[in-house]
């Protein structure tokens, strides 16, 4: 396997978590984003929208970090990312889609450059407003994990069940990332419970950004 991402990328962070959950060894090769690496021409006839996470696997040229992990998942089975039911798994893509489908798009890297450079943004501005759409969001993913605490569906630390599921991949990148930018992580006792377990086990460390070889600083 060959993944093409960036050490900072939550998008690429997500997909590394799972890599390493399976035990699935791959071979890392850096793009770097703020350089613009995304959008040269070999990149690109890798991934048409100019993205990372990118992964080879099986043949396939895979992009979109939701749909290589489910793919992992299906295809390697073990441990599984997903719940055996089918409204479990439901409840899991719903975690992770208030991550990967409200948080991420408004917060990306595209998007920040855009407030600073072409709308001309004071650097405060552009940390306020990720700041206020990041809390925004992770308030309604500790909504949804009270939800199902309450229905007695979240016995562990972990956002659901007593594994890390495909809701955990998405939300310890997106945890990084609001401490990287002094979010306000106060109130979400349930979300920061799942993170810090997560971060107890082996395969979260591996994938974190300062353990990545194109890592700085």
């Amino acid at each position: 396997m060959k993944l093409y991402n960036y050490c900072r990328s939550s998008a690429s962070f997500r997909v590394r978590i799972a890599l390493h959950l399976k035990g699935l060894p791959f071979d890392y090769l850096p793009v770097h984003l703020v350089r613009g690496e995304q959008l040269q021409d070999d990149h690109r006839a890798l991934s048409a929208d100019g993205l990372v996470p990118v992964l080879e696997v099986d043949g396939h040229t895979l992009t979109q970090s939701m749909a290589i992990i489910e793919y992992l998942d299906e295809t390697r089975p073990t441990p599984p990312l997903l719940p055996a039911s089918a409204l479990g798994r439901a409840q899991v893509r719903a975690l992770a889609q208030t991550i990967a489908c409200e948080i991420h798009p408004l917060n990306n890297l595209r998007v920040l450059k855009y407030l600073r450079h072409t709308l001309e943004c004071a650097e405060e501005e552009k940390t306020t407003w990720y700041r206020h759409w990041v809390r925004q969001g992770l308030l309604a993913f500790e909504r949804q994990l009270e939800v199902l605490h309450a229905q007695g569906l979240r016995p562990t630390a972990f956002c659901y069940g007593d594994a890390p599921t495909l809701a955990d991949c998405l939300l310890v990148p997106q945890i990084f990332n609001a401490r990287r930018f002094d979010t306000d992580l106060s109130g979400l006792p349930l979300t920061m419970a799942a993170f810090d377990a997560c971060m107890a086990l082996p395969a979260f460390d591996a994938a974190q950004p300062s353990r990545c070889p194109d890592f700085t600083p």
